[in-house]
C-alpha cells in the first residue's frame, strides 16, 4: 500500500475512530452498487406473477434499499450520517435470478459509496427473507462497487461496468 494510501481509521495509539472531515468541503457525489441474488426459476416466476404470499415483492425490496442507505451509519461503526439527496434502485429479472442496481447521491464531506453497498445488500436480504418459503437455495452474490463520482480520489467505473455513467441520469 503506498504512503498516500494507509488507512485513517485509526488514532495515534491504534484505535479505532472516525474520520474527521470538518475541513473538507461539499461536494457533489455520486454512488451506483450493484448485486445479485440467485434464485430458482419457478421463484422468479411466482414473483413475476405476483404470486408470493408475502406480497409485492420487488416493491418491498425497493423500500427496504432506500431504508437501507438512509440506515448506513447506524450499522457500519465508521461511517458518518450522511443527508442523501437522492435514493433509486433498480431490479432486472434475469433467467437464475434478479440484478439489484442501486444509485445513491448527496452533497457533503464524504461519498455515498457505503450507502449504494448496504442498499443492495438491504435489497437482497429482503428479496430473500420474502422468498425463503420456497426457495431455501437462494445466493446472494457479487455485492460491488460500479461506479462513483466526486470527491478527493475523484471519479471511478468499475472495468467491465457498461450501465449507467454515473452523472447521466435525470436529476444530475
Amino acid at each position: 500500500m503506498s504512503e498516500d494510501k494507509h488507512l485513517t481509521h485509526l488514532n495515534a495509539d491504534g484505535y479505532a475512530r472516525m474520520v474527521s472531515v470538518t475541513d473538507k468541503g461539499d461536494t457533489h457525489r455520486v454512488a451506483i452498487a450493484g448485486g445479485f441474488i440467485r434464485m430458482q426459476p419457478e421463484t422468479l416466476d411466482a414473483i413475476g406473477r405476483g404470486e408470493m404470499k408475502k406480497g409485492d415483492v420487488i416493491g418491498v425490496a425497493q423500500v427496504a434499499g432506500i431504508m437501507g442507505a438512509k440506515r448506513t451509519s447506524d450499522v457500519i461503526p465508521m461511517c458518518h450520517p450522511l443527508m442523501l439527496t437522492g435514493v433509486d434502485l433498480d431490479f432486472a429479472m434475469q433467467s437464475d435470478g434478479i440484478e439489484i442496481i442501486a444509485t445513491v447521491k448527496t452533497i457533503g464531506k464524504t461519498g455515498v459509496e457505503m450507502e449504494a453497498l448496504m442498499a443492495v445488500s438491504t435489497a437482497a436480504l429482503t428479496l430473500y427473507d420474502m422468498c425463503k418459503a420456497i426457495d431455501k437455495e437462494m445466493v446472494i452474490e457479487r455485492i460491488e462497487l460500479l461506479a462513483k463520482r466526486g470527491g478527493k480520489s475523484g471519479d471511478y467505473t468499475k472495468e467491465g461496468y457498461r450501465g449507467k455513467v454515473v452523472g447521466e441520469s435525470e436529476g444530475d
